[in-house]
């Protein structure tokens, strides 16, 4: 994402912090934005300062992207005894007051602020501005904000479930006494209804003939990818409304059909891409840009800690590098089940996990142990040798060490320039399989296309492809190689945790996995797995509203269980 859309102006910087700061009155920003919205590019600035929120902490930066997806049958917290607050989040043994979740619900609701007032100001303009050009531009700014105000809405209902739903400024100001929780549905079709808007508005990334730079927007395709996920997470629980299988089936349909996206050749190009701050909309629908060539890592910086908390594990070097905590590991028994056999040879394996670390210039297998290449190999596939190191593996994928190119990086131990995949294309594709096995009673042969065109991919596209392509299949079959496919292809991308939410199965399979490790454990020390000791079903499936706006917004009900 250029510069410009990290710049903090007057005239978008304005957020509320809590349901009492709604009770503010009109200020001097306000009056400023009043005589702004003048021509297009002036309410392109705004817009931009809006995208702006996704990158702070409470959102992409940190929260939405690694804190709050962990805890699953893939990712863990590391040092699960430490009772720092963000461990607490990692392992389910918070409450609702704690401040990391209340960061997100400002942060939240805070760009939907943005956002409604961008669209009631600029709506209000539109039809002033001199140019036919300018107005055009202001008809696709309006879809482009529109689309992110589904998104906005689609982390809280998801995440939150019972939320207030503010579509103008107005609401944001009334008293806190006054406000209400939404049904989730009703949420859900103005998502819905933001989206179909951007859809049959905005134009794909790659024929966009209105806006000069539309790299990290919103596009038609993203707007389509975006509704097929919400589709597909309304059809689950907990509002299980199955009839949206089938509109998520034709609208990833659309998309595939447009032969406008696609997946890149090679699954590893990827993450050399989003470390790197390349920008390229064949595969890449939603990508949160962190990346800045002029950022030095402070807090006003738009950078996030992607690779820093969630990559490998690694050591600083003075004037070079800063450290990568590692504060995210995989869980054992997913990468014993990745090494089964049947699987050898899917290249996305050790592209995902990595069994080692980078310590000064170099890098060692097995983590701790500077044994020879191949002794640690074998180390490694020994599964009574050295468990609790395996269980330190890291994810791959954002190996900056690895991937940032010489004076792209940062030198900072906790923020980097590594961008944010919120929505690939595979995904899509993925989803477009499951929706078809679902409202068909079975999977169909459109659906096998699409799970298969994802692994073979993953294998390196061989040209014997029955070691990789899916068929015969029943519905159940089906249904269980779609969540097995979707941990391989998209793991610590932020989606397991929502998917096993879904799906209904969250809590089956916290207790699942610690029970496999159990198994799998052999040594005197406990194994880390403290999710599972503190996971409650039909409590962990939703965050909950937090206290302060609970107790601020009276008429609210706290999520079950909590």
């Amino acid at each position: 994402m250029k510069k410009i859309i990290y710049l903090s102006i007057a005239l978008c910087c304005f957020l509320f912090s809590s349901c009492s700061d709604f009770l503010k009155e009109e200020n001097w920003v306000d009056v400023e934005k009043s005589k702004f919205y003048n021509n297009a590019q002036e309410a392109e600035t705004v817009l931009l300062g809006a995208y702006r929120n996704l990158v702070t902490e409470g959102a992409y930066g940190y929260h939405l992207s690694i804190l709050f997806n962990l805890g699953t049958d893939l990712s863990q917290v590391n040092d699960p005894g430490n009772s720092s607050s963000w461990r607490m989040a990692a392992h389910n043994s918070f409450n609702s007051t704690l401040g990391e979740i209340e960061t997100t619900w400002k942060t939240l609701y805070a760009a939907v602020y943005d956002v409604n007032d961008f669209l009631e100001r600029c709506s209000a303009k539109i039809d002033e501005w001199e140019t036919v050009a300018d107005r055009n531009l202001g008809v696709v700014y309006i879809a482009e904000a529109r689309a992110l105000r589904a998104m906005l809405y689609f982390e809280l209902v998801r995440r939150f479930g019972n939320i207030p739903l503010m579509t103008s400024t107005a609401q944001s100001k009334q008293h806190p006494s006054t406000f209400v929780q939404a049904d989730p549905v009703d949420v859900y079709r103005l998502i819905e209804e933001d989206l179909l808007y951007a859809v049959n508005t905005l134009p794909y990334s790659c024929s966009d003939t209105y806006r000069a730079d539309n790299r990290y927007r919103f596009s038609k395709g993203a707007a389509m990818g975006l509704l097929t996920k919400v589709y597909a997470t309304w059809a689950g629980y907990p509002l299980n409304d199955t009839s949206k299988w089938e509109d998520a089936a034709k609208m990833a349909q659309k998309l595939i059909y447009s032969g406008k996206h696609d997946l890149l050749p090679e699954y590893e190009t990827l993450w050399k891409n989003t470390c790197n701050g390349i920008w390229d909309p064949t595969e890449s629908l939603i990508e949160i840009s962190m990346y800045s060539p002029t950022a030095a890592g402070g807090a006003s910086d738009p950078c996030g800690r992607i690779g820093k908390w969630n990559g490998v594990k690694t050591s600083s070097v003075a004037g070079v590098r800063g450290r990568c905590a590692a504060n995210v590991n995989a869980v054992h028994t997913f990468v014993l089940e990745w090494r089964d056999a049947k699987h050898a040879k899917d290249l996305r394996r050790d592209l995902s996990i990595a069994n080692y670390k980078y310590d000064d210039d170099k890098v060692l297998l097995v983590k701790g142990k500077s044994d020879s290449e191949q002794t640690a190999i074998n180390n490694d596939a020994d599964k009574n040798k050295k468990q609790k190191e395996k269980q330190t593996y890291t994810p791959a994928k954002w190996d900056i060490q690895k991937y940032v190119e010489e004076g792209k990086g940062l030198i900072n131990d906790d923020k980097s320039n590594v961008n944010w995949y919120f929505l690939r294309y595979a995904d899509v594709l993925l989803l477009y399989a499951e929706a078809l096995n679902e409202w068909k009673g079975g999977p169909t042969d459109e659906a096998y296309a699409a799970i298969n065109k994802v692994r073979r991919r993953g294998y390196g596209n061989p040209s014997n492809t029955s070691v990789c392509d899916l068929s015969g299949m029943s519905q159940d079959e089906f249904r269980q190689a779609i969540k097995d496919e979707r941990a391989f292809e998209l793991a610590f991308e932020g989606h397991r945790r929502m998917d096993l939410v879904r799906w209904g199965i969250y809590y089956e399979t916290v207790q699942e996995t610690d029970n496999a490790l159990y198994e799998w454990w052999t040594g005197s020390e406990s194994y880390n797995y403290d999710v599972a000791k503190n996971t409650v079903k039909g409590k962990h499936e939703l965050l909950p509203i937090p206290l302060r706006e609970k107790d601020l917004c009276t008429k609210f009900e706290q999520n079950p269980n909590w």
